[in-house]
């Protein structure tokens, strides 16, 4: 809404007065060429399942899991006959939360213990994180073609070829987390809806703080696919808290833009308390319904460890099932912690932080060098690494440094919150580690 023009007489002259700027942002709240976005959606996902399943059961090593792949497939199978957990081992190899390898026992159960099979959920959530990342860029650029480009370069970029093609749990993670900001951006399109609403009915500045903004669902779905990310990972938790930060300050930008007159007291008052429900008691709710197989089970990994590994006594008074758990829980974190070679060394192919945004070390999954030809040379060799398709990762630093000026200087809010992601990807990892990360394994 601006300002029309008019005129007025100050000693005989004619003054025009123009507002300045906008008195509040224009009611834009989505893209509005639905037909065509669909079209253009579903022709990059169709180019996407073709490239994601093409072949999807090779390669394997003998009919068996390659790379990784040796510890989810087994344990997925596992899941699929044990009621929902895996076997209880003799070390402690059984740790991550189980969604992932839940997903990868769906494939299994379908086509059985075969490539296709341990490899078929991750493929189909490949496909389902690029038609995501159609929606999300079409929708904060409301641009139908820049939509489609962000897809074609997703279907390319090497890493999440591979991913897809791998029952490993990352695309697992990738996909939930993917799915929690496309929500978060609908989220903040229907905020300013209903903040213009309120806008164009007075209702603003009716207490210091604005309107109350209603149930919000798309951030409640937000809040349950980021607690499935966690259940997957336990890297999800770092978006649970990024993502969260960032909706809690657009609203409080959403607030001031459409004029209250304490927006970010409002955003404490008004959203602070709905944030902190979504973003920590609904991921945690879904975290623990994830074991629920293992809560029912007897044999499931350190399931009854109270009055073994720990005292029948406890300082705060929890039911024995979850005292287990927390053990089995900071059980796998000192695993991780703890992670080396198999000599007790760090891997001199590990990768550094630094060398993360631009692929630097690709990670081997799978290699033959028996009988291959077609190389045109004598002795030939095929390979399947994890690594970013150069063209686009060896323009990463420049790229982030122009998205990183935009949000500052410019104040743009979509380079914003994509750099909010990069973000809760990038730096707890590179904050927190050693060197210990393994990237690639020589063969």
């Amino acid at each position: 809404m601006t300002a029309t023009a008019t005129e007025s007489t100050t000693a005989g002259r004619s003054v025009p007065l123009i507002s300045p700027a906008p008195l509040i942002p224009a009611p834009d709240f989505g893209p509005t060429d639905r037909l065509q976005g669909w079209l253009m959606t579903a022709i990059i996902t169709a180019l996407a399942a073709i490239s994601r399943f093409l072949n999807l059961g090779s390669p394997t090593d003998a009919g068996t899991p390659v790379f990784d792949e040796k510890h989810y497939a087994p344990q997925a199978w596992q899941m699929l006959h044990n009621h929902g957990v895996e076997d209880n081992p003799g070390y402690g190899l059984v740790v991550h939360p189980p969604v992932g390898k839940q997903l990868i026992s769906i494939g299994e159960a379908l086509f059985g213990y075969n490539g296709l099979g341990w490899r078929f959920s991750g493929a189909l959530c490949g496909v389902v994180t690029v038609l995501l990342v159609v929606r999300i860029a079409r929708r904060i650029s409301r641009s139908t073609l820049v939509g489609g480009i962000a897809g074609l370069l997703l279907i390319a970029d090497g890493v999440s070829f591979v991913s897809a093609r791998t029952a490993l749990l990352d695309v697992f993670l990738v996909v939930f987390v993917v799915a929690a900001f496309a929500c978060l951006m609908v989220d903040r399109d229907d905020v300013r809806h209903r903040m213009h609403i309120a806008f164009m009915e007075g209702r603003i500045a009716e207490t210091p703080w604005g309107p109350r903004l209603g149930v919000r669902w798309w951030r409640f779905g937000a809040g349950v696919l980021l607690g499935l990310a966690c259940a997957t990972k336990w890297s999800g938790l770092y978006f649970v808290v990024f993502f969260g930060v960032m909706t809690l300050v657009l609203d409080a930008i959403a607030r001031k833009q459409y004029h209250v007159p304490g927006p970010w007291r409002g955003m404490l008052r008004r959203d602070l308390g709905p944030a902190a429900y979504v973003f920590g008691f609904i991921p945690f709710a879904v975290y623990l319904a994830s074991y629920a197989p293992w809560f029912a089970s007897e044999t499931g990994v350190d399931r009854h460890e109270v009055g073994q590994s720990i005292g029948e006594n406890s300082i705060i008074p929890l039911p024995d099932a979850l005292r287990s758990l927390w053990h089995y829980t900071y059980a796998a974190y000192r695993f991780h912690a703890g992670l080396t070679n198999a000599d007790g060394n760090h891997h001199p192919w590990e990768s550094k932080p630094w060398t993360w945004p631009m692929s630097l070390r690709p990670v081997l999954y799978a290699i033959d060098n028996h009988d291959v030809a077609g190389c045109g040379a004598q002795s030939c060799v095929k390979a399947v690494m994890l690594v970013g398709t150069p063209a686009m990762w060896f323009v990463a630093v420049p790229v982030l440094l122009w998205a990183l000026w935009r949000a500052v200087v410019r104040r743009d809010w979509r380079y914003g919150v994509v750099l909010v992601g990069y973000s809760a990807g990038f730096l707890p990892g590179s904050s927190t580690s050693t060197g210990r990360c393994i990237s690639s394994t020589p063969r």
